[in-house]
């Protein structure tokens, strides 16, 4: 497998679910700015939509979107235990989390990221962003993890969101659950070893 990614994007959650996987695979940096792949070929010809993750697999399918990716590669190792079974309540819980995480947060950064966004569009993603991370924050606050006492796929995703908000000043200290998730995600082996390969890379 190849990982198509661009330093600290949305392809870090993948980046950090394979490492956690154990599974063998290898890195392709993107300049998101030219669509220009580290070796030279045209992104847009592996992923059209012409953003990262994209990943490519052993039978030439290329899989996008960071949520498919992450289960996806789960599936693969279920005795890590990194998704709960697909068909079970565990599993939708999950689902659910990556699905706020897309929708709520992911998204509304993207408006602090685009230097075209309006004063407006900036502080409407501001205030969004300050009703949805308490959620995050509260279960948080229950338990280590978003679904409980151990690492999920959703985590990955959650990290890599929040790590941006250093980049763009959001304040989250009025949550110090979210602090204590990015300390605890900090010291994970395979958040380390996919931080180290995207700073060297």
């Amino acid at each position: 497998m190849k990982l198509y990614y661009s330093p600290s994007a949305c392809s870090l959650s993948p980046h950090i679910v394979l490492r956690e996987a154990g599974l063998a695979f290898s890195l392709e940096k993107v300049n998101l700015r030219n669509k220009q792949t580290a070796s030279g070929v045209d992104f847009s010809t592996i992923n059209p939509k012409g953003y990262v993750p994209a990943l490519a697999l052993a039978n030439g399918e290329v899989l996008t979107e960071g949520p498919a990716i992450v289960q996806y590669v789960a599936d693969q190792v279920p005795e890590k235990e990194l998704a709960p079974p697909c068909g079970t309540l565990a599993r939708a819980r999950v689902q659910e989390w990556l699905n706020f995480i897309g929708t709520e947060l992911h998204k509304n950064f993207g408006a602090l990221f685009n230097p075209a966004s309006t004063e407006e569009a900036r502080a409407d993603a501001q205030a969004i962003l300050a009703r949805r991370l308490p959620i995050a924050a509260q279960a948080l606050s229950a338990h280590p993890y978003l679904t409980g006492e151990s690492f999920s796929v959703a985590d990955a995703y959650l990290f890599t969101v929040l790590r941006w908000t250093r980049f763009v000043g959001v304040d989250i200290s009025a949550w110090p659950s979210l602090d204590a998730f990015i300390e605890r995600m900090n010291g994970r082996p395979a958040v380390q070893a996919a931080l180290e390969a995207e700073a060297q890379n």
